[in-house]
């Protein structure tokens, strides 16, 4: 028990700015075994969202409060997943080779790529849940936020348990959570990230999982055909592409079942 407390304070400490307690250090060993907890930080974060949407919208109109949604999950994370997006974007689609593209990723500057790129997804996000916020209820847009931030993670941990890493030194800062999970580990992280899923009651929802998949799949025979594998920038990439491929299909499911 100590061991897994250990281990989720370590995923708090590593993919969030809340503080934790002094005695969690940046142990190697723990940040390589934490990663099966991703999702429950999907939970925290999708529950923190949601909640600060749901308040905005007693005072602020629909479209303010998205914002201020967005804005605390920004903060929560410090845009540690956007900040992979954007790196993706500018090394994608400005690179042509693989040295290329893995050099551009580590620069700390962001290009046109990875402007254009975050202000889309970002309007793509706001987009959609001031749709979900506006004509569904507030249980339904609070748990479809929970299951965007799990689901998303879920896609993350999928490619680090059946991808492999791409850069040949251990120069990244995430080269400790881009290792293979156990099998064991995985089934953890699929059960906590799927849960949210069940409080829809109603079976359709979970077909959610297939375009998230489908996202998943296609992103990681991406990232293989230029650079071989994955690289921390990617998984965030990933996770922000995966959690607006949740919302979309929410929005789907719902107009047409």
């Amino acid at each position: 028990m100590k061991y897994d407390i250990r281990l989720f304070f370590t995923a708090l400490m590593f993919y969030t700015r809340i503080p934790c307690p002094k005695w969690v250090d940046h142990s190697a060993e723990y940040l390589d075994q934490c990663t099966k907890y991703f999702p429950l930080i999907g939970w925290l974060m999708g529950a923190a969202t949601a909640g600060v949407l749901w308040l905005g919208m007693i005072i602020f109109p629909v479209s303010i409060s998205v914002v201020l949604s967005m804005i605390a999950g920004i903060l929560f994370t410090g845009a540690f997943h956007e900040d992979g997006f954007a790196d993706v974007c500018d090394g994608f689609g400005g690179g042509w080779t693989k040295a290329n593209i893995l050099e551009i990723m580590k620069d700390s500057l962001i290009g046109a790529y990875g402007v254009v790129g975050l202000v889309l997804i970002l309007l793509l996000k706001y987009a959609a849940l001031t749709f979900i916020a506006g004509e569904l209820s507030v249980w339904f847009l609070f748990w479809t936020i929970i299951s965007a931030h799990t689901m998303s993670r879920i896609a993350a941990v999928t490619m680090i348990y059946y991808g492999n890493y791409a850069r040949e030194d251990a120069s990244s800062k995430v080269r400790p959570v881009a290792k293979k999970l156990s099998p064991g580990n995985f089934l953890v992280a699929l059960f906590i990230g799927l849960a949210p899923l069940a409080a829809f009651n109603n079976f359709w929802y979970l077909l959610s999982v297939i375009p998230v998949g489908i996202t998943v799949v296609w992103l990681w025979r991406y990232y293989k055909k230029w650079i071989g594998g994955y690289t921390g920038d990617c998984l965030g990439a990933t996770q922000q592409v995966a959690e607006v491929v949740v919302y979309l299909s929410i929005i789907v499911l719902w107009k047409f079942i």
